[in-house]
């Protein structure tokens, strides 16, 4: 399939076939567990680090009313603060495994559906910080297989470079991605676009992926995550973030987003719905404007925590995600200290979806 050397995987012949005995379910779609890891670096949170804990463990609490929640928590002071924060709380696993950073939903796998009686399994994606951006990784690039290992998971090892931000799924074989950010040079510089849609396809089991430009939100340090820029609602429809004010530099390019979105179209002919979600206002620290966007939520089982940013916009983006997940209950959660570390709450987590055999949800 191919030869990895210097740490490149170069790619030299064509994929296998599929057997597509799995496929990858929508978020909203019943979930086994949650999994974070619990936060620790204080460097990714400038001059509010002490905040961060309090507001994950709130956020764990949350979680765990709803469906069971594993965090890795490493050893030392951090994992004496999750058990002293978290520790007592029911549906929730302390694991002791070491990270460099919180993000789990960038460097954690993608969690695979069995069809039939196949094995579970879940996607191992190369993984290197946002493109070589911040060292030490090594840690969080060894959670997958440890994952795997631990749950005796089928481990499926992609040769792409990606986080899991980086992808948005409908649950029926359509994929969100951006070309700023997966075609990007500090990710996979010796892959084809064609390669990289292939791989993409062939791993999650796809009939299409629908590339937007990216970009957009001002400070983003991913390279133009979809996570932050359009999320499905359902199979046929997505929120797209939109800048409010023309003079916005966000502006030009989320409307860019937003054009594409409109204008695709599924094989079948069918178009999406499309519905704007504004952005707050520019928040900054340091001079320098942070990634705030609406879109970082994140869907568990019957509820949605959504950042709040103390903006005016935070009630309306509220209520519309109220109204289009009805079935779930929708929670806003402060997150001007949390963007600080250039993420939110869909980066923290990772869902491990149910097996379509699993009636005991919560």
């Amino acid at each position: 399939m191919g030869d990895y050397s210097n740490g490149i995987w170069m790619m030299t012949e064509p994929l296998p076939p599929n057997n597509f005995t799995h496929r990858w379910p929508a978020e909203w779609e019943p979930h086994r567990a949650t999994w974070l890891s619990w936060p620790h670096n204080r460097a990714t949170w400038p001059g509010c680090f002490d905040s961060i804990p309090p507001l994950f463990a709130h956020f764990v609490q949350l979680l765990a009313d709803h469906e069971p929640v594993v965090i890795l928590i490493g050893n030392g002071f951090c994992a004496e603060q999750a058990r002293e924060l978290v520790g007592n709380v029911q549906n929730v696993t302390l694991l002791p495994w070491r990270t460099n950073d919180a993000w789990m939903r960038d460097y954690g796998p993608t969690f695979l559906q069995a069809i039939d009686d196949h094995p579970d399994a879940l996607i191992q994606w190369q993984y290197n910080a946002w493109g070589g951006k911040y060292p030490p990784w090594k840690l969080d690039s060894q959670v997958s297989r440890t994952i795997s290992r631990e749950l005796n998971y089928r481990s499926v090892i992609s040769p792409l470079t990606l986080e899991g931000g980086a992808i948005e799924g409908n649950g029926d074989r359509l994929l969100m991605t951006t070309e700023s950010c997966v075609l990007h040079r500090n990710r996979n510089p010796n892959s084809t676009r064609s390669f990289i849609e292939s791989c993409l396809l062939h791993a999650l089991n796809l009939e299409q992926v629908l590339w937007l430009h990216g970009g957009g939100i001002a400070g983003d340090d991913t390279d133009g995550h979809i996570d932050q820029l359009a999320r499905f609602i359902c199979a046929n429809a997505v929120v797209a973030a939109v800048a409010k004010d023309p003079t916005d530099s966000a502006y030009r390019k989320l409307r860019e987003n937003l054009d594409q979105l409109e204008d695709f179209r599924r094989h079948d002919g069918s178009s999406l719905q499309v519905i704007p979600l504004p952005i707050p206002d520019p928040i900054c620290y340091n001079g320098t404007r942070l990634p705030a966007s609406y879109c970082n939520y994140y869907i568990a089982n019957q509820l949605i925590v959504i950042p709040q940013f103390d903006d005016p916009a935070d009630e309306p983006a509220r209520d519309l995600l109220q109204m289009l997940y009805p079935a779930h209950r929708v929670v806003g959660l402060p997150a001007r200290d949390l963007i600080r570390g250039l993420g939110a709450f869909h980066c923290l987590t990772q869902q491990q979806p149910c097996a379509r055999d699993d009636v005991n949800l919560r």
